[in-house]
Order: structure tokens, then C-alpha cells, then sequence
């Protein structure tokens, strides 16, 4: 992808979640149970907690009642606002994930849900990758999920077009990339939304090579036809 582009879509995405940042928060107002098991199985008291791209902090539900020293961060100021609103006892502040202002080997763990599929460009997705390794103790844990949508209807439909307009040459997208649209309740659609839909073996290798050791990773189910796929890594 070239780059002008790639900087283009980082930036309308934080512009495009700025804009429904209200609609969103009411969409994610509850912690999911299905991924409790991330939190659980990996936080110790007393770790430092890095959520990166927090959003509106639902995830800190997790931590809350552990002794954890946690950290939320997005790179929008309207979702920062709504979870310095929601939970005022924790920390939240809008930060660029590509550029944290914390020390190396700061945190046992970070925490990215929900966030890596709208990074675009491979070098992008190292770099972020590359930041959040940077931040975590020699040990530490990234726990990461990204959505995955190959099994939907709507999926199929998008990378139809998409792949089609790609290879009419009028989309700069890579392949298995889309707009996902956010709608109103009344149905309109509000954006289009950057999104990568990745695979497990992508998702290794990118954590491979910025040197990683893959622990685990497994699909969780939402509900429905909701997946995601989860990856635990270790610096």
C-alpha cells in the first residue's frame, strides 16, 4: 500500500471513530464474558496494564478488581472522554499507539482488542507491533484480537467488491481489505471504516518477525456469527 494512502486511512479512522464515538460506546457499553479468560489467565497483581486503543474503557471492567496498575489509551479524544466519564478512578489518555510516551520495558502486559484490523500497510502494522514490544518487560505478554468475518455474508460481499475494484484498478486497498460501514439506528450509514480481515498464519508471521514468541492463539465466538481471532505473544 503506498504510504501517503496508509497515513490517509490512520487518519480517517480516528476521525471516523471520533464521529461516532457516542453510537459506539452504547454498542460496546458491557465487558464481553468470552474473553474474560484472556485477563484472567495472564494478569498478576500488581502488573503495570497497557489497553491500547482502549476506546470507551469497557475492558478495564476486567482489571478493576485486581490490584493492577492500568493505563487506557486511544488516539481519540471524544472515546478518552467517554471512558474518563464512565470509570473516573483509572487512568485514560489519547496517545498515538505508534508513538507511546512510556520507557522500554515499562509494562508486564498490553492489551490491544479490537484495534490491529484497522491499521493498514505491513510496515504500519510492524511498527505498532514494534511499539508495543518496545513498552512490555523482557517476558511480557501482548494480548491481541482482531475481528474475523470469513464465515458472514457481509464479508463476502465486501471482498467481492473490493477485490473486483482492485482489480479494475479504482480501489488502493490491499487484497481482503474493505470500508466496513457503521450505521445510525435508523440504518444510514455514518463511515466507512478501514479494515484488514487477517488470518491466523498473517497474524503469526507479523509477530514473528518483529520477534515475538507466539504462546497461543484460537478463534473466540461472540454469539451468533460474531468471531475473533486472539493471539497471545511473548517478548
Amino acid at each position: 500500500m503506498n504510504k501517503k494512502y496508509a497515513k490517509y486511512l490512520l487518519n480517517k479512522t480516528c476521525q471516523d471513530y471520533s464521529l461516532i464515538a457516542g453510537h459506539f460506546s452504547s454498542k460496546r457499553e458491557k465487558f464481553w464474558p468470552e474473553m474474560q479468560f484472556l485477563f484472567d489467565d495472564y494478569l498478576r497483581q500488581g502488573d503495570k496494564v497497557l489497553d491500547l486503543g482502549c476506546g470507551n474503557g469497557r475492558f478495564y471492567e476486567a482489571v478493576q478488581a485486581k490490584k493492577i496498575d492500568y493505563i487506557g489509551i486511544d488516539n481519540s479524544k471524544e472515546l478518552i472522554e467517554i471512558a474518563r466519564q464512565r470509570y473516573p478512578q483509572a487512568r485514560f489518555q489519547v496517545t498515538d499507539a505508534l508513538n507511546l510516551p512510556f520507557p522500554d520495558n515499562f509494562f508486564d502486559k498490553v492489551y490491544s482488542i479490537a484495534v490491529f484490523h484497522h491499521i493498514p500497510s505491513k510496515e504500519i502494522r510492524i511498527q505498532f507491533l514494534k511499539e508495543a514490544k518496545r513498552v512490555l518487560k523482557p517476558g511480557g505478554f501482548l494480548i491481541l484480537t482482531v475481528w474475523k468475518i470469513w464465515q458472514t455474508n457481509t464479508y463476502w460481499k465486501l471482498i467481492f467488491k473490493y477485490t473486483f475494484l482492485k482489480l479494475i484498478g479504482f480501489s488502493k486497498l490491499d487484497f481482503r481489505e474493505v470500508f466496513y460501514p457503521w450505521k445510525d439506528p435508523q440504518g444510514k450509514i455514518i463511515v466507512q471504516r478501514y479494515t484488514h480481515f487477517f488470518t491466523k498464519k498473517e497474524l503469526k508471521k507479523l509477530m514473528e518477525k518483529v520477534g515475538f514468541k507466539v504462546k497461543r492463539a484460537g478463534i473466540l465466538r461472540r454469539g451468533g456469527s460474531n468471531y475473533n481471532i486472539y493471539l497471545i505473544v511473548q517478548k
